[in-house]
């Protein structure tokens, strides 16, 4: 909970609809402040049409979205973003030929632009205050050693952790991750995820992440959100909601045991 005791993100009757399809509907969430929720469900379930709407790349047909208390239903993305929701993408937003450096302290700059983006940003991209977030943010991301590497040369798995760490540097009070662990390898898939909850807990961000590994989100959720035709047919802990039988039969196909592993931090 947040200093009102009000949950940090509260989500009610949310409806969105395209022409006669619905995408998403009957959404009902309350997210205490610093608790990570697994977002689950096959594709087409409406786990990214939920997350869209709260980060305000759609607008919804219906219902209301609170962030802190402020109602941000429908309000543009940049709007939600200062303040204070980020995200990050499946596949990785960065600048390909910058160095991971570079990427971070445009990050940086931007997250303190107003008005004039363009011109803010060129301004403030050297300025103190953004190297010196960008330096504490490659640190605390454990990608120090690629500080002057470019982008386009990163492994899968480093570029991942920037992609991540450019929508930290802002200080997000509340962080959506779509997919994190796309295109991961196995091997290093959860040394990934213990990086990025380390960090993200140091900060003490709410989290609310989509899966399509179970594994990871036994592991590494509190709470588990299960979409499935446009709502949730499962709200719990990562053993209740895996454990489910219509989860098991519509999402995961397979039975796993939470917590299997070692204890994220």
């Amino acid at each position: 909970m947040n200093a009102s005791g009000n949950p940090i993100l509260a989500v009610r009757d949310l409806e969105k609809t395209f022409g006669s399809l619905v995408a998403a509907r009957d959404i009902n969430v309350s997210v205490p402040a610093e608790q990570t929720v697994g977002v689950i469900g096959a594709n087409g379930a409406g786990k990214t049409t939920f997350i869209n709407m709260i980060t305000g790349h759609l607008t919804p047909s219906k219902g209301s979205i609170q962030f802190e208390d402020k109602d941000i239903t429908g309000l543009p993305s940049r709007e939600i973003t200062r303040l204070g929701i980020s995200r990050s993408f499946q596949v990785a937003q960065v600048f390909p030929s910058l160095t991971v450096f570079d990427n971070m302290c445009i990050a940086a700059a931007i997250a303190r632009a107003h008005g004039d983006l363009f011109g803010t940003v060129t301004t403030a991209l050297r300025s103190p205050a953004a190297i010196a977030e960008a330096q504490a943010t490659v640190e605390l991301f454990q990608i120090t050693r690629y500080r002057d590497t470019p982008a386009n040369t990163l492994p899968q798995g480093v570029r991942k952790l920037l992609d991540i760490g450019m929508a930290v540097v802002a200080w997000p009070r509340l962080l959506l991750l779509d997919e994190p662990t796309s295109g991961i390898s196995i091997e290093e898939k959860f040394d990934l995820m213990n990086v990025v909850m380390s960090a993200l807990k140091s900060r003490k961000i709410t989290v609310l992440f989509v899966e399509h590994d179970m594994e990871i989100v036994a592991r590494f959720a509190d709470r588990v959100l299960a979409f499935y035709d446009g709502t949730i047919i499962a709200d719990g802990t990562p053993h209740e909601a895996l454990d489910d039988p219509r989860v098991q039969e519509l999402i995961s196909g397979v039975r796993v045991k939470p917590g299997a592993g070692a204890a994220h931090a």
